[in-house]
């Protein structure tokens, strides 16, 4: 595949983003998803339409931390023509502020504060989501970023804790800052990704804050995304999952948007899609065995789409080799029937990695 020519580089990030998210449209966001939201990845996300904003893996900030060289590459070299949001993980507001003053002197967009990632390793250290547990504290930070960024400053963010019970304090402290941008998944930490979306509360906070609110959790398909919209009112969808397994996601989504038949990608797109991946993802020093190991993270979520039974991503799960890897691929997708990559009910083991929700 010919890769797309690379757009122009924006001349005032922050002004396209502002316009964007105070819009008449509803704006789409590809999640910022640790490991990977690289820039290689957003390559692959453009030449199947991609989203009107992109947001960053988070930048780990701490007392000894620096900007990773490797996530700053996503924004220096950024192609895509569309906005770029560095997001921030952390607790420590005299960092946090200094970080967020050197980022500015990269073409972003705006600054994100990640206040919902779910993993026990970064909620035990009191961030991300950890920081749900101690509204003063994120007050505090709200106040010192905001008061510290010219920039447009955002906030992702989940229901509570705990419990969604938590939510209406939570956002009583973040009315209280004059952000720019609220991205809400519709769970709590402690449901990770494996209940049921509480859009009820999203619904809510679009209806009650002053500021735009984003749309976030199980987006699976363009009809369900207008459909949620026409209910909640919200300023857009960020979408994460579905969009590694659907990466046209959000040109259906524009087509839906404009009343046009969804052009649904054929079983030979998505073979195209994942050697994409496949070509694009690549480190020169890895083995093939090393890469399709990570190249499974993306499968996992594509295999939801491709069969019910789940017999491709019991395959793929198995696969060492190259040729292993694309036999399976070719034979449950070398056809040119229309696919519409919508997750299926595939029977999980419990703790299995895709056990959940995902509809």
């Amino acid at each position: 595949m010919l890769p797309s020519p690379p757009e122009p580089r924006i001349q005032n990030p922050a002004d396209v983003y502002r316009s964007a998210i105070g819009g008449h449209r509803p704006v789409s966001a590809l999640a910022p998803m640790q490991a990977v939201s690289s820039l290689e990845y957003w390559q692959v996300m453009h030449r199947r339409g991609g989203p009107d904003l992109y947001f960053t893996e988070y930048f780990r900030v701490h007392s000894t931390s620096r900007l990773d060289r490797f996530i700053l590459r996503s924004i220096d070299e950024n192609e895509t023509g569309k906005p770029v949001i560095a997001q921030m993980i952390g607790n420590d507001i005299p960092c946090l502020v200094a970080t967020a003053k050197e980022l500015a002197h990269h073409p972003i967009a705006g600054i994100d504060l990640n206040l919902g990632c779910p993993a026990p390793i970064v909620y035990k250290k009191c961030a991300g989501g950890g920081l749900l547990r101690e509204p003063e504290r994120i007050d505090a930070i709200l106040g010192a970023l905001r008061q510290a960024i010219d920039l447009p400053f955002s906030v992702k963010t989940r229901l509570g804790f705990d419990t969604a019970d938590e939510f209406p304090e939570l956002m009583k402290v973040f009315a209280r800052h004059d952000l720019d941008l609220l991205t809400l998944h519709g769970r709590t930490v402690k449901q990770m990704y494996r209940s049921a979306v509480d859009y009820r509360s999203i619904r809510m906070a679009a209806a009650n804050l002053p500021f735009p609110v984003l749309m976030n959790g199980n987006i699976h398909s363009a009809k369900h995304a207008l459909t949620i919209q026409k209910d909640i009112q919200g300023a857009g969808w960020m979408i994460g999952r579905g969009a590694i397994r659907n990466p046209w996601i959000f040109d259906q989504i524009r087509q839906e948007q404009s009343g046009e038949a969804i052009v649904y990608p054929t079983g030979q797109d998505v073979l195209a899609y994942i050697q994409d991946l496949y070509d694009t993802l690549r480190y020169k020093t890895v083995s093939d065995e090393a890469h399709i190991t990570r190249l499974k993270k993306y499968l996992n979520f594509i295999g939801l789409g491709i069969d019910p039974q789940g017999h491709f991503l019991h395959a793929i799960r198995q696969s060492r080799s190259e040729q292993h890897f694309f036999d399976t691929c070719r034979g449950f997708l070398n056809h040119s029937d229309p696919m519409t990559l919508e997750p299926m009910d595939i029977p999980m083991k419990p703790r299995d990695v895709l056990a959940g929700v995902h509809r």
